[in-house]
Formats: structure tokens, sequence, C-alpha cells
């Protein structure tokens, strides 16, 4: 009879381990990860976010002057596919930690080469990438899960923001790639596929030479005469050359060709192009 009981209370526990191995619950502070394409590559970032739930976060239960994980869980972790600026501070491209140092009036933003720190006991100043110090600002509103995010995302910069509760910090994060693009262009212009509309966009966005940038549209027109959005952008391109009357004809054609495809928006893009032209 005993060894009937031991037997059931063995096989009793292997159940409820059994139960207790498949049972799943929402996590308290879910893990995510956010992908940023910017300049040539990605940024991406993977954290915890832990709600407030009725507790005071900063100067609390994140306390000031401490390093801080920058979240919940395991590490926080950024990675950049390229070679960056963060703030006033060179960065290569690679995988670092992303720690903080909370302040009331401003915060000291950490990149580590420490990829595990989780509490202010394992983290090692000695392992730094860049220091960064940047100021707290008070939102207007109440943010219950912590939050990392990009904004004011442009072709080679934009801003690394943190949120939780009412406050809020941003990070400048910008990327050098002129000679990248530069000498793709100058590369790809010598083989037999050249990207003439790609490159004369790039002209005409970033108020470089736009008798170049005309003489790829012109080309990027003959290689595909159909494409619309070419003709609009040729139509651009020689309003702010100043040729108005060529431009008028181009955003016409862009017209023309955009009501044949049935793509409202260029009809409208164009019609709004010709009222600055009248």
């Amino acid at each position: 009879m005993k060894k009937l009981i031991l037997s059931l209370s063995f096989a009793i526990c292997l159940l409820q381990a059994a139960d207790a191995q498949q049972l799943r619950t929402p996590a308290p502070s879910p893990a995510t990860t956010i992908k940023q394409e910017f300049a040539l590559s990605n940024v991406e970032v993977s954290y915890s976010r832990p709600a407030m739930r009725g507790r005071k976060v900063f100067g609390d239960l994140v306390p000031f002057g401490k390093v801080w994980r920058t979240g919940a869980n395991n590490a926080t972790t950024i990675t950049f596919g390229e070679d960056v600026m963060v703030g006033d501070k060179a960065v290569p491209a690679g995988k670092y930690g992303l720690l903080t140092i909370p302040g009331p009036a401003e915060w000291t933003v950490i990149l580590s080469k420490q990829l595990d720190v989780t509490s202010p006991a394992a983290y090692k100043q000695d392992q730094d990438v860049a220091r960064i110090t940047v100021k707290a600002e008070k939102l207007p509103i109440s943010v219950e899960n912590f939050m990392i995010l990009f904004d004011n995302v442009q072709p080679t910069s934009m801003n690394l923001e943190i949120v939780w509760e009412n406050t809020g910090v941003s990070v400048p994060v910008k990327a050098d790639i002129e000679k990248k693009i530069m000498s793709q262009i100058d590369n790809l212009m010598n083989k037999d596929n050249r990207p003439y509309f790609a490159a004369a966009m790039y002209y005409l966005e970033n108020g470089k030479d736009l008798n170049k940038a005309l003489g790829w549209f012109d080309k990027a027109v003959e290689q595909n005469p159909s494409f619309f959005w070419v003709h609009h952008q040729r139509a651009n391109c020689l309003a702010k050359l100043g040729k108005k009357q060529e431009a008028i004809a181009a955003a016409n054609k862009s017209i023309e060709l955009a009501k044949a495809a049935k793509n409202d928006d260029y009809v409208a893009l164009n019609e709004k192009l010709l009222a600055t032209l009248k």
C-alpha cells in the first residue's frame, strides 16, 4: 500500500509538472523589437516594455543617478547597420547595449560593448562606446508602457526617443552617406543599366546640380516614356530651374499618363504643381 501511495504521488507530481510546462500567461513586460530603415541600412532596438500600473516610475521604481537597463527583463540592445553619429559621438556599425542613467533634468545615454547588463552591479564603464547627455522633457500626457521609438526620420538624420510616465528624452542620430551615394552614382553611370531616375531624384532632393539632374530625367523618360511619375519629377526639376513653360508641358504630360493609368494621386500632384506655375 505504501508503494502504491508513493507511486500515485509521483504520478500526480509528474502531471502537475507537465501542466505547469504547458501553461502560458501574458508577460508583464512584453518584449518587442523595432526596426527602422535609415540612411543606407537599418537600426534595430530590442527591449521589454514594463507598465506603470499605478506606480511612480522615475525617481522611485527607476532611481535617479543609477544605471538602468532601459526596459525590463533582458538587457536592451541597439544595432546600427552602418557607422553613425549618436549625439556628438561617432559610433561604428554594430550591436551595443543601450543603457541610461536617468536624472530629474537630464539623462546620460550609454552605448556599451556589454550586451547583458540587467543591473547596475553588472555595468562596467570601461566598456562604454559612447556617452551622450540629453535633456529630460516633461510630457503633456502620461505614457503607461515604456516605449522606445524613432521619430523625425529623414534621409540622414532621426531621433531615438525614450518615453515613459510623463518623461521623454530624445537622442539625435545622424549618418554621413554623401560619399557612398556619390560613389555609387559614379560607378553605376558607367554600367549598361544606368539608374537615371534614382540618381536624378537624389540630385533634385539634395540641392545638387539641377542641370545634370534634368539630363538624367530626360534619359529616364527615354527609357520609360509611359512612367507618369518620372514626367512629374522632371516637371519639378524644370520648375526649380525656372523653365516654367517646359515644366507646365511636363506636368500636363504626367497628368495625361496618370489618367490613363487611373492614378488620381499623381493627377492631383501635377495639378498642385501647375497651380504654382500660373
